[in-house]
């Protein structure tokens, strides 16, 4: 007999999943799609990983609505169902998909009153940081997150990435005016400027804390409070404990768990870098949710009247 995750329903009840349009604070228009069971309990917003479209979270987020939860997927501009017709030419920062595209998922969940919790992948728990609204944010779970510095990877890895930086990158951005990642099976294609600036700060140790232009992140990282786990799978080979520190230290104020996975103690063969988020990686993402039911009942009880 096959068995049954322990937080799985006897009877899965019935999810909506529509496709929704909202617009970011400067205006930009970003599609999402918003995953509803009957009686929702709270929210989650999956903030994604760089060039990786809103699809591939689409079973975390039917299991997750499943167990009562709203979830809302969404791309960021310049990227999959939010992308323009063509990327030659499109202009934006890296930064805007924290500062304006979560913000503005954050204002969409904002408005049915219910508590939110935010799964962030890779870039995406760097987003938070960013955000103007983070304070209303419950809690992150963050899945490989960290300062993209080769010198945190193994050798080989750091071998590949330096090739594929400085050798292979450049003459197809100048050739196409974007970054066709698709063409390499490594994600949809990339805005100029993000690739750019993503280039420019994975050479160092502290990523665009380093940058003598964005010295004001500091400050602002500072200001976040949210409790955050931060998750580093030991066979990803891009974003180790190493890295994950490096980058979440600067989230000086928020309450920090960091938990180290291994693939075996999840049934899993391998996790790497996107196996959080795979199919077989249900056992992950029952510890993502019962982090979250357990906050929400701590929260329930801290403000039940006396």
């Amino acid at each position: 007999m096959k068995e049954r995750s322990p937080l799985a329903p006897a009877a899965q009840p019935s999810i909506e999943a529509k496709t929704i349009a909202f617009t970011a604070a400067d205006g930009y228009p970003l599609s999402g799609v918003m995953y509803r069971p009957p009686q929702p309990q709270a929210s989650i917003v999956i903030s994604n990983a760089t060039g990786v479209p809103q699809g591939f979270y689409r079973r975390f987020a039917e299991y997750a609505a499943q167990q009562g939860f709203q979830v809302l997927t969404f791309d960021y501009r310049g990227i999959g169902a939010s992308s323009p017709n063509s990327l030659k030419g499109f202009r934006m920062s890296y930064l805007d998909w924290g500062r304006h595209d979560l913000s503005s998922a954050i204002d969409v969940l904002a408005q049915d009153d219910l508590p939110i919790y935010m799964i962030g992948h890779s870039y995406g728990g760097q987003a938070l940081g960013l955000s103007r609204n983070h304070h209303l944010v419950k809690a992150m779970q963050c899945y490989g997150t960290g300062a993209g510095w080769h010198g945190y990877m193994p050798l080989k890895e750091k071998i590949k990435v330096q090739v594929i930086w400085n050798i292979v990158f450049p003459p197809m951005v100048a050739v196409t005016g974007y970054l066709p990642w698709s063409k390499l099976n490594m994600g949809a294609d990339l805005p100029v400027d993000v690739y750019r600036q993503w280039r420019k700060w994975c050479k160092h140790p502290t990523y665009f804390f380093a940058d003598p232009e964005q010295q004001a992140l500091k400050t602002q990282f500072a200001q976040v409070k949210t409790p955050i786990y931060a998750i580093a799978a030991l066979d990803d080979d891009w974003a180790l404990p190493a890295s994950r520190q490096a980058f979440m230290q600067h989230y000086t104020s928020a309450p920090m768990t960091f938990i180290d996975m291994r693939a075996q103690d999840y049934s899993m063969k391998a996790i790497g870098h996107m196996g959080y988020f795979r199919k077989g990686a249900e056992k992950i993402w029952d510890q993502a949710l019962q982090q979250f039911k357990t906050l929400q009942t701590d929260e329930q009880v801290d403000h039940a009247p006396a």
